[in-house]
């Protein structure tokens, strides 16, 4: 990683497209593996704490997995997988509908719940470690540029 930085630093003959693209996976990267570490201890995955936030946010309503699905950040991720998983770790719980069994609930349990506000702060703090070189308005800024971006 620190090649590609360096390279990013000090090759001016990369075209800017190209080198903005590599900048921005490259500090995503960094970012990933920050909230990782954060995350560790708790024996718990990004993906994992996404589908927990998506739960959180539905304020005791059931929801589907295409819903979580659709929601999440990695669209890539395997969201019967993770579910399973937070299942396993008393997170969530997973219902059957009786009347359309094909249609399934998901909630958030409230030790799901405990567990957020416990790592909340420890993720909000990596978050204000990763962004602490950048003033508001910068933050502002940048906020606005990658949102621009995606659209």
């Amino acid at each position: 990683m620190k090649e590609l930085e360096d390279i990013l630093l000090t090759t001016s003959q990369i075209p800017l497209a190209k080198k903005t693209v590599l900048n921005i996976s490259y500090t995503a990267n960094i970012i990933k593996d920050s909230i990782s570490n954060t995350l560790k201890p708790s024996d718990i995955s990004i993906e994992q704490f996404n589908v927990l936030r998506i739960l959180r946010g539905q304020k005791g309503k059931a929801t589907n997995l295409q819903d979580i699905q659709s929601r999440m950040v990695s669209k890539m991720s395997n969201t019967t997988r993770l579910v399973d998983k937070l299942i396993l770790k008393g997170y969530v719980e997973r219902f059957v509908c009786e009347k359309n069994r094909r249609k399934v609930e998901i909630f958030i349990t409230s030790q799901g719940l405990n567990f957020l506000e416990e790592i909340d702060p420890l993720v909000a703090g990596a978050e204000a470690n990763i962004t602490s070189p950048l003033s508001q308005e910068e933050l502002k800024t940048l906020n606005n540029l990658l949102t621009k971006l995606r659209n």
